[in-house]
């Protein structure tokens, strides 16, 4: 018996990089993954590959991130993990510029997708963790939320800002059994982040 078998767990951000690592090993250990990915044909590609579910997702539209929860609970009937992954970097296209040349624009769609992504997916898979009385919520910061990285402010800004999230989240679910949690990875080599100097780090 494998560690999540009867467990769904929810990636959002499954379809590219270090997404795609996290649903093939919740895979691994047993459990029905729901590949939440914009980039349909992609999100298709690894639920396939991991027998799960792809549902094309916006995290930044309530209504995307509603069907998203529907969809989970019509296949599988329960929804005991959120892995909160997907995020503007590597797979959409980002300005590395000095602070006051980031357009505002792009500041407001940074932290439509990495924070407000995170808070709608969590927001609309917790009502049935609650009756569950069982969940467990992942969510990616980075490195750089701990030690800054210039020219990228607005990246830095919205995933420091997923570290508080985690914390006052955890405050609030705690009590129903469902464990709010945060990681922040350093640079990961994928294909959507292979450039000369990882390489030569590595």
């Amino acid at each position: 018996m494998k560690r999540l078998d009867g467990r769904v767990a929810i990636v959002t951000g499954g379809g590219h990089g270090i997404g795609k690592a996290y649903a093939r090993r919740l895979a691994d250990e047993g459990a029905a993954v729901v590949i939440a990915e914009l980039d349909a044909p992609a999100g298709e590609r690894v639920a396939a590959e991991v027998g799960g579910l792809a549902v094309r997702t916006d995290v930044s539209e309530e209504a995307s991130v509603a069907e998203m929860a529907r969809r989970t609970l019509e296949r599988y009937g329960r929804i005991d993990i959120l892995v909160n992954n997907a995020a503007i970097f590597a797979t959409v296209p980002m300005s590395r510029a000095p602070f006051d040349e980031i357009d505002p624009a792009e500041w407001d769609r940074m932290m439509a997708v990495n924070l407000r992504g995170a808070w709608l997916a969590s927001r609309a898979v917790i009502p049935q963790m609650r009756k569950q009385r069982y969940g467990k919520i992942i969510n990616i910061s980075s490195s750089t939320a701990i030690k800054g990285s210039a020219s990228r402010i607005h990246y830095v800004t919205s995933k420091a800002g997923i570290i508080g999230f985690t914390k006052t989240l955890a405050m609030e679910v705690g009590k129903d059994n469902i464990c709010v949690n945060c990681i922040a990875p350093g640079s990961t080599l994928s294909e959507e982040n292979a450039d000369d100097a990882l390489v030569k780090y590595r």
